[in-house]
């Protein structure tokens, strides 16, 4: 698979080669789906909490003898059923909404997410992603000239993220490490600018040379 490889002025500059078994998979919608639902939920944070009978202020003492009085018996001023009273059933912080995700799973759904991204041409490979003067407007206008609008996610490799800082002001375009790729950051925004050090990247740890020397 040949793909165009642009520079930061928006030319063409030569054909880049990609591997199939990272960006020429089938759509798998079902576990694309189940991957994403998995990392929102570990993203998730909980908020409601309400108090039991025993985080409630109140003595501890029986208001009345359980006898004799003529008023229904009551153990506690903390009971569910009085005001200002303990919750019985209400949302706690104790809830965990975390879901494991087989590490075989998340590499098969982004390799995934990038095959789709390619066929729908929503990848723009770039040749280089180094900024000579580091500012923010020349990023701004290679964006332009490449004509991308709406939400970018931009994928620096390690050599690269020092220049992570000249895009981070931009509007609609989030930044994020080769290394850090994930399911729900590629499906959140529409294009993804990967350099070929990224690609290369990408292909060298999901690629069919890696799951080789996995199984070995």
């Amino acid at each position: 698979m040949r793909v165009k490889l642009y520079n930061l002025d928006g030319k063409a500059t030569e054909d880049l080669e990609l591997s199939d078994s990272v960006f020429g998979l089938p759509a798998n919608d079902e576990l694309v789906h189940q991957v994403m639902v998995a990392q929102m939920a570990n993203q998730r944070q909980v908020l409601a909490h309400t108090k039991n009978r025993g985080e409630r202020a109140g003595s501890g003492k029986k208001p009345w003898r359980q006898k004799g009085t003529g008023r229904a018996r009551v153990g506690s001023v903390r009971t569910p059923v009085w005001r200002k009273g303990g919750v019985a059933f209400g949302p706690t912080k104790d809830r965990n909404f975390k879901k494991k995700i087989n590490q075989k799973m998340n590499a098969k759904a982004i390799t995934t997410v990038l095959s789709g991204k390619l066929q729908d041409k929503e990848i723009i490979f770039i040749d280089n992603l180094e900024i000579k003067d580091k500012k923010t407007k020349q990023v701004a206008q290679a964006l332009k000239k490449l004509k991308i609008q709406g939400r970018a996610l931009i994928a620096f490799s390690e050599k690269e993220k020092g220049e992570m800082r000249c895009s981070r002001n931009i509007s609609k375009v989030k930044n994020i490490l080769t290394s850090q790729l994930n399911v729900l950051e590629m499906l959140k925004n529409k294009y993804l600018v990967l350099s070929r050090e990224s690609a290369k990247y990408l292909e060298g740890k999901y690629g069919q040379k890696a799951k080789a020397a996995e199984a070995e």
